[in-house]
């Protein structure tokens, strides 16, 4: 009698835990106010953040899809541009657009947008090949780390069930049900205020001070009982994997606010969130065309800012 060879395949064990059950109806509803809210959307020109004659930065909005973002773009690109495409003769759209990068609908912050196929594909390939270096900010509520830094090791990969969850490093490589595979992620961490107290850096003045190194292999031991503080974190994602940050941040035990997936807190302190608190703070790259160095900063949103008044005060 044949048996199915992959009957008892031994898959690797996801160390992050399912999706809580609350967070459906949750995420169906946010969804559903993002799809009417990006049906509306427009972009304004405050929102502009870089361009020149290959690419264009913005800073999206938390709680709009990219796909929007992206619709509302040709209205402000540079008239003198167009202008100067048309008259060599080209009197098809002048621009090929695409997005070099995505965020979550719920992430705000920089994204870009090239213009043309040829710089969108050495762009794409920039960020495929970890040559972008980002820096994201979060508010995030949990038992304070004690160190400043934390760079955190693990496997990353979709469960049986669809979910993205974290793997131990040592499952990097192995092959998940439906034939994927694990994948390495990376992520180191930098504690900018724990309940308003601690100092913000810009992302340009960060540097390497003492470093707790995580590597995972096992579950995490959360102490559900301990104090749970506001820590404002910024992350340097040393790979570009799916919600990356939102699962490293869920096994330190220092999950986003708001973040029902990744069980981030939906009420606090008397409030709803109807949203998770990631920002995608920075970019920095070579330019696809002139080769210099590009750096592109979004201002910090309201409750990053919020967050670190204490310090201002």
């Amino acid at each position: 009698m044949s048996t199915n060879p992959n009957s008892h395949q031994n898959y690797p064990t996801p160390l992050s835990p399912p999706l809580p059950s609350i967070s459906k109806d949750i995420e169906l509803a946010r969804a559903m106010t993002a799809s009417s809210k990006s049906s509306l959307f427009e972009l304004s020109r405050s929102d502009i953040l870089y361009e020149d004659e290959w690419l264009i930065a913005v800073n999206k909005p938390q709680g709009i899809y990219c796909d929007s973002v992206l619709a509302s773009i040709p209205r402000f690109l540079s008239d003198s541009t167009v202008s100067d495409r048309l008259s060599d003769g080209n009197q098809a759209s002048p621009f090929e657009l695409h997005l070099a990068n995505r965020l979550d609908r719920d992430t705000s912050g920089i994204m870009v947008i090239t213009k043309s196929h040829k710089v969108a594909a050495a762009l794409v390939k920039a960020f495929t090949n970890h040559m972008v270096h980002k820096t994201y900010v979060a508010f995030c509520i949990g038992s304070a780390p004690k160190s400043e830094r934390i760079t955190i090791k693990s496997g990353h990969g979709r469960s049986k069930f669809g979910a993205w969850r974290v793997y131990a490093a040592g499952d990097v490589g192995r092959k998940l049900p439906g034939g994927s595979i694990v994948r390495d992620m990376g992520t180191t961490f930098e504690v900018l205020s724990i309940n308003g107290q601690q100092s913000y850096k810009e992302p340009s003045e960060s540097v390497k001070d003492e470093e707790t190194s995580v590597i995972v292999e096992e579950k995490a031991v959360i102490d559900v009982d301990a104090q749970k503080d506001e820590i404002l974190v910024r992350a340097f994602p040393r790979s570009g994997r799916t919600h990356q940050i939102r699962l490293h941040c869920q096994y330190l035990g220092i999950p986003i606010r708001g973040d029902v997936k990744y069980e981030g807190v939906y009420e606090w302190k008397g409030r709803r969130y109807d949203a998770h608190e990631l920002h995608a703070e920075s970019l920095s790259f070579q330019h696809p065309v002139t080769g210099f160095p590009v750096m592109i900063q979004a201002p910090l949103p309201l409750w990053a800012s919020q967050a670190l008044q204490p310090l201002t005060d």
